[in-house]
């Protein structure tokens, strides 16, 4: 189902918060005068992420989310509103930081990108400020706010610890080998989404992996977290949390997940176009290159990979239509520099359908470069 009244969509400028009756989750500032930019972006901030509950028969948890704007778009993760997999269909409860209680539908969700956009009718929304993602620096004081294990406003800071990192996580929303730009990713099993808290251990059925480009920040994120803010010192949205490492498992069911330091955070420029299209259309559009690419390209003894080797180029695809073959080993894509499959599946899924970019490759131990028109993803929500 579309959504109406999109032109609020991401609007610029916030509404005041409204004076709830229930009890609050307001960041509390009892000293003026040692307000640090922490305390300030937290301060905020906070006003802008809710806590989302969800809830499927016997099934639920929390998560959290964002809100754009006053008609009450939500942004937050498509495994947050299905409970990691296990809930096609869930009710959904929307609690804002006045402590009121709104009942949320889902407008749409988008699983190559892990992102939904849920819609609740309340007054006196605070939309959040949105940054620009592509203007972070490693190093940057990076501030997560959202609900873990159920705590709502819980406020956690830390610093960017890298960019431009890809990270491949289980997802029963995606087919096992998908039809376009598969291959086997080189992390598959290290990463886990930050799913709802919930108190049930039973894990969704996995299917395939989804791989994203993500913020690296070892602000301490936790489940529950997921669909929530990760914030600059102006309290700027900079990205929408996402997933985590776990030493200890790797269970996307949360029961041995935890906060090791290694968080990850969609940047909130990839997010916006995604939560834009859902908002207006009820889905999103993603980039298909129409390759098989395999993980390796640096020789089989080699534990690092240098590019995404081709395997096999689809008839009629827009590889085949820009002139890339078998063999062939692409090393970037537009702007993002290409190590190995997932990294290449990421870039192209981070892409609109129908985008044109350049892509470099190597042939024959030449390096050339080409253009590529995207075509549309078969995968589907």
């Amino acid at each position: 189902m579309a959504a109406t009244g999109t032109d609020s969509l991401l609007e610029a400028q916030s509404a005041p918060a409204a004076a709830g009756t229930a009890r609050t989750t307001q960041t509390v500032v009892n000293n003026t005068d040692s307000v640090n930019v922490v305390s300030a972006a937290a301060q905020k901030a906070t006003p802008s992420v809710v806590t989302i509950a969800v809830t499927s028969g016997t099934t639920g948890g929390t998560g959290s989310g964002i809100i754009l704007d006053t008609q009450g778009h939500i942004l937050t993760n498509t495994h947050v509103v299905t409970l990691d997999g296990k809930a096609p269909n869930p009710a959904l409860e929307v609690r804002t930081s006045d402590g009121n209680v709104y009942p949320g539908t889902v407008l749409g969700a988008d699983p190559l990108s892990d992102l939904a956009v849920i819609k609740v009718d309340a007054p006196n929304l605070a939309p959040a400020a949105l940054g620009d993602s592509s203007k972070v620096n490693v190093g940057d004081t990076a501030i997560a706010i959202g609900a873990p294990l159920g705590l709502t406003g819980t406020v956690t800071d830390g610093i960017i610890s890298t960019l431009n990192r890809t990270i491949s996580v289980a997802s029963s929303a995606i087919p096992n080998n998908p039809a376009n730009d598969s291959g086997q990713p080189d992390s598959g099993g290290s990463f886990s989404f930050a799913p709802p808290d919930s108190s049930q251990s039973s894990a969704p059925t996995t299917n395939g992996n989804v791989s994203l480009n993500v913020i690296q920040t070892d602000a301490a994120i936790n489940p529950g977290n997921s669909g929530g803010a990760l914030v600059n010192t102006q309290g700027e949205i900079i990205g929408v949390n996402v997933a985590i490492a776990s030493a200890g498992g790797n269970s996307s069911s949360g029961t041995s997940a935890g906060n090791i330091g290694v968080g990850f955070a969609i940047p909130i420029n990839n997010a916006t176009r995604i939560a834009q299209e859902i908002a207006t259309h009820g889905s999103a559009t993603h980039g298909q290159l129409g390759v098989t690419i395999t993980p390796k390209a640096a020789g089989k003894k080699s534990h690092f990979s240098i590019g995404a080797a081709v395997a096999d180029v689809a008839a009629g695809s827009a590889a085949d239509k820009a002139g890339i073959q078998k063999g062939d080993v692409i090393t970037a894509l537009g702007n993002r520099a290409i190590q190995d499959a997932s990294e290449l599946t990421a870039a192209v899924h981070e892409q609109p359908a129908g985008a044109t970019l350049d892509a470099t490759l190597t042939r024959g131990g030449k390096q050339q470069q080409i253009t590529v028109t995207l075509g549309s993803s078969t995968t589907q929500p």
